[in-house]
């Protein structure tokens, strides 16, 4: 959406200045095309006379040739939807400017030059969310990826680093805190109820990470001492109301600044950091250089107000923002098409960190957890692209689980081959090289050849090629020697429909049925199509455990009996690897009774294994219930959807509720058992009452499919007793599966206990929305006329629409009302906030792999989305790229 203007006549050539005028259609941006910007800016400096609805921004540049690009008599100098003012070089007015579309083209006779620009823009009217924007009285800016060029002209790419002087001034009263990147140096009073304030950052940054926040903010405040004894001032801003919330934030700060220290040796580098949490975001966070910007929900926590996952969530999201420091600020990307390069390697370090923090097997079958559930699906549909793409239209569009999160497993394959020390001496190696630079994935895994000593030159292609390689596993025993039958296959992709054999790293272990033990884990790195490797001293046939920790993101085809699986289920050391036997048990029986290969005998002799393995789960005294969770935790939908080549929603959830009912009902006292034990453990965020909370929620859901009566009891009791949020979500989540006035009555008192917390109202929303209950689709369709409900606050739109879009039997309603519902969606809110909006289309670009009547339904819609006139850049890629 183009933001509104202060009406101004530019001087130079106004009939070329028509900013409003339609833009050509978005260009396809290619990797092997990049050619270095030719002109440097050393320096910027940064003018902003601030208000709501008018803010004057003025941008001097300096700038110089840059004697490793091609030469150009002009700089042309990025905009979206503004009018210069006002534009001079050197001190004097110029008319030797043009406009090129949104971009400004000045002309520059010389090899050094000053270039002055003045803009207008109006923050309340920028629904966009990006460059400068209102959020609820205060000022703040959001500039990554191409956001900067909403505030000023400016050469908007990520490989222009420059240091930034900022003044900013404004009224008191409205903007009594002032803040910006890097350190403050002066402020003062101004005239008619004005102040200002003076920053510098001294560190050469790319614009994306310029930020700027104003508003009546208070901060929780705390100092950090460095390594080498520097301190470090620590502010994190909020509106008076949630300062009591804060305390976890500036913990989790505290931990990552220290750990980082420890496991990277990476030590922070200005005075001063901040952190502001805003409301209105279309991010979890953003790392600016010393001033990071939170969306409210990864900042607040207390104990009455947040689950455990939001505490985790809290904790990892701080340290992934703070480790991007070193990795994405202090070494940056040379174009976007090197993204992972910082959020790959930033989102390894924060999972790290969290394995560090709590408990690393849970932590890991958690990440894996949401591997599958995102990136799996994006690998096979019509949107897979590389962690290093080759092209794109807009870069917001690959802000993907693809960049993230295959991206971390990626490093991670690297750090397992490599071993912890010398992936450290790696690391250091990159960040020693290329600090202050704009680098490439190249340059990363060049580092990691020359620091670590490994021969990556095949390892490459892990970023060149997309999609999920399946790793087909098969175990022959003769005499006392056990061949292991491995075969890799990378399946065709958009673009790619032939693919390279990768390096694919595979931690096993081979066990002895009768003693449960094995003779040490190894580490096999399948770089071929095909390979054999055998293995000796096993007189009877050993049960193979593989890809344990989830040493290689690929997927697993083995052919294992079932007795194997329960027995790893019951014994596996690795514990990933335990997980992953009870995870391939379910998965196995759902597969096949969803394809009706299953008789009765068949399908009731499957159901009682899984229910043998879950009941070992429960009795298990070993296992502490932060485990025992994860293992009770059946595959999702989405996960079971992604193992076939055609799904079918419907089948699949009848039959995983069936499954769920079957062992509730047989398992009923065991359960019930389980969360009276759990409900005695009195609340605490140490590891055991985390556990008991997460078991209770599991008992729960149990017990809500085999006994829906007794569930509605436990659950409604557990509700009225809960002294904090995760015990009262926890049982909310169960009742608003079910039926009956217990639902109602909870729905009710939750609202009016929580109302005003818009955190809270946000988790009212997400649980009706991705609730069991046969009528959440009717139910969210009431909500969406909730007062409470907003299409302009990101976060409210995805508790309600994208809770629902991820609610597999409700998204997939046969009469395909809900792929309607998020069609209209999509269109009604592209024109406010197009980036959240485009989030949305890949949920129905699935279609390819759903059974044929309601595939034809997702495709209608995507074709009617498509029609829609004046679709946004971000949705209309989305689209376009899913019906191709």
């Amino acid at each position: 959406m183009d933001i509104a203007r202060t009406p101004s006549t530019p001087e130079g050539n106004p009939e070329m200045a028509d900013a409003a005028r339609e833009p050509k259609a978005p260009a396809t941006i290619r990797r092997e095309d990049y050619r270095p910007f030719a002109w440097l800016v050393p320096e910027v400096s940064l003018d902003f006379d601030l208000g709501l609805e008018s803010t004057k921004v003025v941008a001097t540049l300096t700038v110089r040739r840059n004697p490793n690009a091609e030469a150009s008599p002009t700089i042309r100098l990025n905009g979206d939807a503004l009018v210069p003012v006002r534009v001079k070089v050197d001190g004097e007015a110029t008319t030797s400017w043009a406009m090129d579309d949104d971009d400004l083209l000045v002309s520059l006779p010389g090899d050094a030059h000053q270039i002055e620009v003045t803009t207008h823009i109006n923050p309340t009217e920028n629904t966009a969310l990006m460059g400068l924007f209102a959020s609820n009285g205060m000022l703040c800016t959001q500039c990554e990826a191409e956001g900067f060029r909403r505030i000023t002209f400016f050469p908007d790419r990520p490989d222009v680093l420059s240091t930034y002087r900022v003044r900013m001034s404004g009224p008191t009263a409205l903007f009594p805190v002032l803040l910006s990147n890097g350190n403050l140096e002066s402020e003062g009073e101004g005239e008619g109820g004005t102040h200002w304030a003076e920053w510098h950052d001294p560190w050469p940054k790319p614009s994306y990470l310029f930020a700027l926040v104003a508003g009546d903010l208070i901060a929780n405040s705390d100092t950090f001492t460095t390594m080498s004894g520097r301190e470090v001032a620590l502010n994190i801003w909020v509106r008076e109301s949630d300062e009591g919330r804060t305390g976890h934030a500036m913990e989790s700060l505290k931990k990552s600044m220290r750990w980082d220290e420890e496991v990277f040796g990476r030590e922070y580098d200005l005075d001063l950091f901040n952190i502001v949490a805003v409301s209105d975001f279309n991010m979890g966070a953003m790392e600016n250089k010393g001033l990071n910007v939170f969306n409210t929900k990864y900042v607040l926590a207390d104990e009455d107000t947040a689950t455990d996952g939001d505490f985790d969530g809290v904790e990892g999201v701080i340290a992934h923002e703070y480790f991007h420091n070193w990795s994405g600020n202090r070494v940056t990307c040379r174009d976007w098409f090197q993204l992972s390069l910082k959020e790959g390697f930033t989102v390894l370090r924060d999972q790290l960190f969290s394995q560090d923090m709590g408990s690393a097997p849970v932590k890991r079958i958690e990440d894996v957890r949401v591997l599958r559930g995102a990136q799996f699906p994006e690998d096979s549909g019509p949107l897979a692209h590389p962690i290093r793409p080759d092209s794109y239209r807009e870069i917001s569009n690959f802000y993907t689980a693809t960049i993230y999160n295959k991206g971390a497993e990626v490093i991670r394959m690297m750090r397992t081959m490599a071993g912890e020390e010398a992936f450290r001496k790696g690391t250091d190696l990159y960040f020693d090289r290329h600090d202050g630079e704009a680098a490439t994935c190249e340059d990363f895994v060049k580092a990691m050849e020359d620091g670590a000593g490994l021969d990556l030159e095949q390892f490459r292609w892990w970023y060149s090629q997309a999609g999920t390689p399946k790793v087909t596993v098969r175990l022959e025993h003769e005499g006392d020697t056990a061949t292991l039958h491995l075969a890799q296959d990378v399946p065709p992709t958009p673009g790619q429909p032939k693919k390279q054999p990768m390096p694919i790293p595979l931690k096993l272990a081979l066990f002895d049925r009768e003693s449960a033990q094995h003779h040490g884990e190894q580490l096999v790195v399948l770089n071929k199509a095909e390979d054999s490797l055998s293995f000796t001293g096993f007189a009877k046939r050993p049960v193979l455990s593989i890809n344990r920790g989830f040493s290689a993101p690929v997927s697993i085809e083995r052919d294992i009996a079932q007795d194997d699986l329960v027995f790893l289920a019951a014994h596996d050391d690795d514990p990933f690897a335990r997980y992953e036997a009870l995870q391939d048990l379910v998965v196995g029986h759902l597969k096949t009774v969803v394809s009706g290969e299953l008789d009765n005998t068949a399908r009731d002799h499957a159901r009682s294994a899984i229910t043998s393995a879950i009941a070992s789960v429960l009795a298990d005294e070993a296992l502490d219930d932060l485990m025992r969770g994860e293992l009770l935790i059946l595959p999702s939908e989405t996960y079971l959807a992604e193992t076939m080549l055609i799904a079918d929603p419907g089948r699949i959830h009848a039959e995983r509720q069936a499954l769920r009912t079957h062992i509730g009902k047989a398992l009923e006292s065991e359960f019930v058992d389980l969360h009276e034990r759990a409900s005695s453990v009195p609340y605490s965020l140490s590891a055991e009452a985390r556990g008991a909370r997460k078991v209770k929620t599991q008992a729960l859901i149990y017990l809500g499919a085999g006994n829906p009566e007794r569930a509605a009891d436990l659950a409604a009791a557990q509700y009225d007793a809960a002294d904090n949020m995760t015990d009262r979500q926890g049982a909310l989540l169960v009742l608003c599966g079910l039926q009956g006035v217990e639902r109602t009555n909870k729905l009710i008192d939750f609202y009016n206990r929580y109302q005003g917390n818009a955190l809270v109202v946000d988790k009212w929303f997400a649980l009706q929305a991705g609730s069991m209950h046969p009528s959440a689709l009717a139910h969210v369709k009431a909500l969406a006329d909730h007062p409470d409900f907003t299409m302009k606050n990101p976060n409210r739109v995805r508790s309600l629409y994208m809770a629902f879009a991820y609610n597999p039997h409700a998204f997939h309603a046969e009469d395909g009302e809900g792929y309607r519902l998020i069609a209209d969606v999509i269109l009604a809110l592209d024109p406010i906030n197009p980036q959240t909006a485009a989030r949305f289309v890949p949920q129905l670009g699935r279609w390819r792999r759903i059974e044929p009547g309601r595939s034809a339904l997702m495709r209608k819609q995507l074709e009617r989305i498509a029609a829609a006139p004046g679709l946004s850049r971000d949705t209309h890629e989305q689209v376009s790229r899913s019906l191709d």
